[in-house]
């Protein structure tokens, strides 16, 4: 049976606040719930029934009152495959983390079982901890990223990444040479891993036509037409005497799936 309204959120709430020693009450100075045990600071949770924009600003705000601020949500029993909860539960925990606030998850109740409350967070100091190895490929991503060939928010195009301007330097050699030696490509390019990019191919805009001999595929003949702007920022930089990449930003063990 779904929750069609926040007051049904409560009861479960209070019960398993109760079973773990608190004295609760409701709606004080606008709090949806406080909670008390002994001497403790206030434990204060907020209600909604489903997890908003509204209710993590409620959290942020009740802060201010208590460090111990839990966001209650309500759960259905099967989450749809589309829904927020079920896509985006880890990125939820973690943003709650961040907060410095708690996580209650009330499920809904069925024919069989009552609604229960699942904690999820508590609610503690967080410092996020840098993770150097993503900031590292950021840093070199952007270091030799040729110009600003995107629009930032982008969804329906292709990212520009360093590996695709380099594939597009290797293919537009071979577009105005035809079938080349990857060597030669890779000296021609500055793209010193040119023979890497074409076997593998992540795009399909390569064939291998002998050994270590390369030429274009119809794919790689629309993308230089397609990407022209690009290329002509390879252009300038390469006439500037600016490689467009002296190392690969992948290994060679990496699978396709992995590039940018």
């Amino acid at each position: 049976m779904p929750f069609e309204r926040e007051e049904e959120l409560y009861p479960p709430v209070k019960a398993f606040l109760e079973g773990q020693g608190y004295e609760v009450k409701s709606e004080v100075r606008g709090c949806d719930i406080v909670a008390r045990r002994g001497a403790e600071a206030p434990l204060i949770v907020e209600l909604k029934l489903s997890l908003t924009l509204p209710l993590l600003l409620q959290g942020i705000d009740r802060l201010a009152l208590s460090d111990d601020v839990y966001l209650a949500v309500g759960v259905a029993a099967r989450p749809g495959r589309g829904s927020l909860w079920r896509r985006e539960r880890r990125g939820i925990l973690k943003l709650c983390r961040r907060l410095g606030l708690g996580l209650l998850a009330i499920h809904e109740p069925t024919d069989r079982t009552p609604a229960l409350v699942e904690p999820l967070l508590d609610p503690l100091p967080y410092r996020p901890r840098q993770d150097r190895r993503r900031q590292g490929l950021l840093l070199k991503e952007f270091a030799h990223r040729v110009g600003d060939p995107n629009v930032g928010g982008t969804t329906r195009r292709p990212i520009v990444t360093v590996y695709r301007q380099a594939a597009l330097g290797c293919a537009a050699h071979l577009g105005r040479h035809g079938p080349t030696k990857a060597s030669d490509v890779a000296k021609a390019t500055d793209v010193s891993h040119a023979a890497v990019i074409m076997r593998r191919d992540v795009y399909g805009w390569f064939e291998r036509v002998g050994r270590g001999v390369y030429a274009l595929t119809p794919e790689g003949v629309n993308a230089l037409e397609a990407h022209a702007g690009v290329l002509a920022d390879l252009e300038a930089a390469r006439s500037s005497a600016q490689p467009v990449s002296t190392t690969p930003l992948t290994s060679a063990t990496s699978s396709p799936a992995t590039m940018p």
